[in-house]
């Protein structure tokens, strides 16, 4: 792999603030400052956001924008510094500040067990407002999902999610929205659909400030701000920015495709149903993956693939048809498919109040590995991520970037034949995601098989085949570059987009 200059450390001066057409300031951050015991999270932050601009905050992993977006909503202060929203002050005047914002956290923030409608009722209640009162203003977006608006919030797929999070966020009319990374885990036409909704929001008048590590989403933004361990290192349009921070944004990561020794079938799937009800998630699929191959299994939220992917690794069991891990019987012989594979899911799946060595114990304890290779092991593997030193901190001390490849390190410590990633790097920036596939290619060369669910279609062009799932139906299955050529199309991402809009169920 190509060396990569260092850009991102050295230049610290932001670029000269440009003014939209605006020109009246909506946001005003005025070196504002952060500290969480000795973690300097924000030093001496300013910068200023005009009225009905789409500003975007981006940086790597424990850069300080979650802190930062907790201060704009007042849900944090600052020790130093002021910041006011539409000429109201974070500490000074609260109140007035929540009732002008909308905020929509990283994590979906609704409540699972309550309806659509009940969630949006509940939002408008704590504005001393109502949904008929401001349902003009959100009718755009809660009228794609109000038919379902008795279905609890925890049973809708990602994009549905996404749109109810942002009814909720809008239903009191504010005039400046915050979004901290809210397309983490939604697929591409989603997330495409969701920055529709965003660009006619602007329209309005609205004032936008997003987090977001996805590059198409950043160059929505009309200016962005790159923070870097708490401090703002350049404000500019997106390509400047990106451009500036290629090291960061757009590392090179090209990867030759991985020397299979052998053709040989670790997972077999034939005709695989699994039905809920009359509702089939997984609808007569088969397909095959061979042994140190990287797997890419695609499809929108609600195509089914999760599904699949928690039949192949022994969480739950086929209604009809037959798939076999490792020669194992994912119908009959779950508990030892369980005991050759790993396994990462979505949701970080290491033990936060456990030490980094507490944690790589437990998992390899659990797998039955004995105490003086389990020593040895974890020496070796934390020296080789750079951890060696930290071994003894909570895990949850950790930016979440290193979490992820601790969990996969930890997920492929017995060293199984196949090891199953469910969307093993949602939320994380883009040099972090590089060096994480940089550890899958590395798994891949000493023969373990990765299967892989993603929804960045650069990562898809990384593996060596892909299968796209459609209304819980395989709809194509190759090579990266055959089903470019086979659907006319220059990327996966359009490959994607054009069979995933073929979907008709909801």
């Amino acid at each position: 792999m190509a060396n990569i200059a260092k850009h991102g450390t050295t230049h610290t001066t932001p670029l000269p603030h440009r003014k939209g057409q605006g020109g009246v300031s909506t946001i005003e951050v005025k070196n504002i400052s952060k500290t969480f015991g000795k973690v300097k999270a924000l030093k001496d932050v300013s910068f200023s956001v005009e009225k009905g601009e789409i500003f975007g905050l981006i940086g790597p992993d424990g850069a300080g924008k979650t802190t930062l977006f907790r201060i704009l909503a007042s849900l944090l202060l600052p020790e130093g510094g002021t910041v006011s929203v539409d000429g109201s002050d974070t500490k000074s005047q609260m109140k007035e500040v929540r009732h002008i914002l909308g905020y929509m956290p990283g994590k979906f923030s609704l409540y699972q067990d309550l309806s659509v409608e009940e969630n949006l009722r509940f939002f408008a209640t704590l504005f001393n407002t109502t949904v008929e009162a401001g349902y003009d203003g959100i009718k755009d977006i809660y009228s794609q999902i109000e038919p379902f608006k008795n279905r609890k919030a925890g049973k809708l797929s990602g994009g549905m999610k996404q749109k109810l999070a942002l009814s909720c966020a809008l239903v009191h009319s504010p005039k400046v929205l915050l979004l901290d990374e809210p397309t983490t885990g939604v697929d591409p036409v989603s997330r495409k659909e969701f920055w529709a909704m965003i660009d006619k929001l602007k329209e309005r008048g609205i004032t936008v400030v997003a987090a977001t590590p996805y590059l198409d989403e950043i160059r929505h933004c009309d200016r962005v701000a790159y923070l870097s361990e708490g401090e703002i290192r350049g404000i500019g349009s997106a390509d400047e920015i990106l451009s500036r921070f290629k090291d960061v944004f757009t590392p090179d990561a090209q990867y030759d495709a991985v020397q299979h020794q052998t053709k040989q079938d670790v997972i077999v799937v034939e005709d695989l149903v699994k039905a809920f009800g009359n509702f089939h998630a997984v609808n007569h699929i088969s397909f095959r993956v061979h042994r140190g191959e990287i797997f890419g299994f695609l499809g929108a939220n609600g195509a089914g693939k999760t599904t699949a992917m928690r039949i192949l690794s022994g969480l739950s069991q086929p209604t009809s048809g037959k798939a076999t891990v490792g020669g194992y019987d994912c119908s009959t012989q779950y508990e030892q498919i369980k005991k050759h594979i790993g396994y990462m899911s979505q949701k970080f799946s290491l033990y936060e109040d456990l030490t980094i060595v507490e944690n790589i114990r437990l998992f390899a304890g659990i797998y039955g590995m004995k105490d003086n290779e389990i020593k040895h092991k974890t020496e070796e593997m934390l020296q080789r991520l750079g951890l060696w030193e930290q071994r003894d901190s909570l895990v949850g001390s950790l930016p979440l970037g290193w979490k992820q490849k601790l969990a996969f390190s930890v997920s492929i410590f017995h060293e199984p034949e196949v090891v199953f990633l469910d969307e093993p790097t949602g939320g994380v920036d883009p040099k972090t995601r590089r060096q994480f596939w940089d550890l899958i290619y590395e798994a891949a060369r000493k023969g373990i098989t990765v299967f892989v669910t993603t929804h960045y279609m650069d990562e898809a062009e990384y593996c060596d085949r892909i299968s796209i799932m459609v209304d819980g139906e395989i709809k194509a299955l190759g090579a990266p570059k055959e089903l470019m050529a086979h659907f006319g199309q220059p990327d996966m991402d359009h490959v994607f987009t054009y069979l995933a809009r073929q979907a008709t169920r909801q």
